[in-house]
């Protein structure tokens, strides 16, 4: 199976592993030659804070998720690699959007970042993580905060 097509889905607290996220990606994009879609979810309400702290009041998702801390963290990784990149942000329920971007994106691989938490916790909160890599179209690699 050719890589041709990584997606990369970012959330609102992925500042906090985005450099195992990029560690990942370029580890994988590298060798492959893989196209890399950075992709940001937002809630309506997320998008909504994220549009007025960034003074984009009338902006589209794409230009939000352009300005995020993250993805900007990881456009540089990926720049200073040599890794061609896209990037795209959806608003809606996190989860769906990203497993529809793999889908639109004919993605090979997603990469997904999270943290540990108990089953309760899961439970309880729900878990974008979790609702991705059970209905992704393609494998995923979750990458865990505090691993190496």
């Amino acid at each position: 199976m050719a890589l041709e097509t990584i997606l990369v889905a970012i959330g609102p607290e992925d500042h906090e592993r985005v450099e195992r996220l990029a560690e990942e990606t370029v580890d994988i994009a590298g060798p492959a030659g893989a196209d890399v879609v950075l992709a940001h979810g937002y809630t309506e309400e997320g998008f909504d804070v994220s549009r007025s702290k960034l003074n984009l009041d009338d902006a589209m998702p794409d230009e939000v998720a352009e300005r995020n801390t993250a993805v900007r963290d990881l456009v540089k990784v990926l720049e200073d690699a040599d890794i061609e990149y896209t990037i795209r942000g959806e608003v809606g329920d996190p989860g769906e959007t990203m497993v529809d971007l793999a889908e639109a994106h004919d993605a090979d691989i997603v990469v997904v970042g999270g943290r540990e938490r108990t089953p309760a916790g899961k439970a309880i909160f729900g878990s974008v993580a979790q609702s991705i890599m059970l209905d992704a179209p393609c494998p995923t690699l979750y990458v865990r905060t505090g691993t190496e």
